[in-house]
């Protein structure tokens, strides 16, 4: 929608959805997190991981924050730089309907396209509509199409097949902003219980909410994680982020060494938690009984929780593809194939994912306009 908007001449968007941006209104809790205010290109994975800097740094996040106000959409930020509609997605959309309306678009809905070929310089697919079936013939193919995630919606792999078709090469692709699971219900018994940590994987870790849910770990902090962790490879989980947790121990340790211990630290984290904690680690005795040695080897413990996830929740929930068309094969000024003239690929079909938080729409915006003024130069 934002490269149709912008190409300029005659364009035709085909969409298999009943609406258009449909990944749009469901975001954020259908509020859209539409952009993040840090955006850099730091925060995206790629096998390459200096593609990106190209299109986010000439459509940047202020960019599109001027498109949304002189929309008129009210915004606010909710934390770490993410942006959302004050009232709803489906703002956001209409603003790139009209867009696209002022622009001359042709949207095609419940359409789909197929048997892509490049014959005398031009692409050719068949155009399958509620209506008819028609042969479309087009100078630019721009392809769109997302990854493999949230298949509910309709997400398929027909970017990386339409790649491979036209001799492009696709990295492995993985579910990423995922949740967490593990074997026999482990943390079933926490399901709903939130709390702040820090989860790392690999060598990167994020801060934010950690959830608990039937099937295993879930919240911002761990989703971020997901993106870094392989399969078969430990995380870990640190339940004391703020390292404020052996000082304020020790001070009730002086005005209340009497309580039992899991009684104040369950001020510290959730009673629940507290309780299970209590199955993984010694917790017994009053505060008075804890030696400073002792209390020292349990935050250590809190703050250095390994656990191995059996897997992940997979596409199906996942918020993002990890991998995708490879970097190598494109421009990364104007996100052509660089054998293929004509040919574009954008978002997240792209070997290019963001961080949760709005980054991935930054990059759908920025890699969409960068092709967008290859298409209309």
């Amino acid at each position: 929608m934002m490269c149709a908007a912008h190409a300029g001449g005659r364009v035709l968007v085909v969409d298999h959805a009943k609406a258009p941006g449909e990944k749009i209104r469901i975001s954020g809790g259908g509020r859209c997190n539409f952009t993040n205010m840090y955006c850099e290109p730091q925060a995206f994975l790629s096998q390459n991981p200096h593609f990106a800097k190209s299109a986010l740094a000439r459509y940047t996040q202020w960019d599109f924050i001027e498109l949304v106000d002189r929309h008129g959409i009210a915004w606010h930020e909710k934390t770490l730089g993410q942006l959302f509609c004050d009232t709803s997605a489906k703002e956001i959309i209409a603003m790139l309907r009209g867009l696209m309306q002022k622009a001359g678009v042709d949207l095609q809905l419940q359409s789909s396209a197929s048997n892509f070929a490049k014959v005398d310089g031009h692409f050719t697919f068949d155009l399958q509509t509620p209506d008819k079936t028609a042969k479309v013939t087009a100078r630019n193919l721009v392809i769109a199409t997302g990854g493999k995630s949230i298949p509910k919606m309709g997400a398929t792999g027909i970017a990386y097949d339409i790649a491979r078709l036209f001799g492009l090469k696709v990295t492995d692709t993985r579910a990423g902003l995922v949740p967490f699971t593990f074997a026999e219900g482990r943390f079933a018994p926490l399901a709903g219980v939130a709390t702040p940590a820090r989860i790392t994987a690999g060598t990167t870790g994020f801060d934010e909410a950690l959830l608990f849910t039937h099937r295993g770990l879930s919240g911002p902090a761990v989703l971020q994680a997901s993106s870094y962790w392989q399969e078969g490879e430990a995380i870990t989980v640190n339940l004391a982020p703020e390292g404020t947790l052996l000082d304020a121990l020790r001070e009730q340790r002086q005005l209340a060494g009497r309580r039992n211990f899991t009684t104040i630290l369950a001020q510290h984290l959730p009673s629940r938690l507290v309780d299970f904690l209590g199955q993984e680690f010694d917790l017994s005795g009053n505060l008075a009984d804890w030696s400073d040695a002792r209390l020292i080897a349990f935050v250590e413990a809190l703050q250095n929780w390994q656990l191995h996830p059996g897997g992940t929740e997979g596409y199906r929930t996942a918020e993002v593809t990890l991998g995708g068309v490879d970097t190598d094969a494109l421009s990364s000024k104007t996100m052509a194939a660089k054998d293929v003239p004509g040919l574009y690929f954008i978002g997240e079909a792209v070997d290019v994912t963001g961080w949760l938080g709005g980054y991935n729409f930054q990059w759908a915006w920025s890699s969409g306009m960068a092709a967008a003024r290859a298409i209309g130069s």
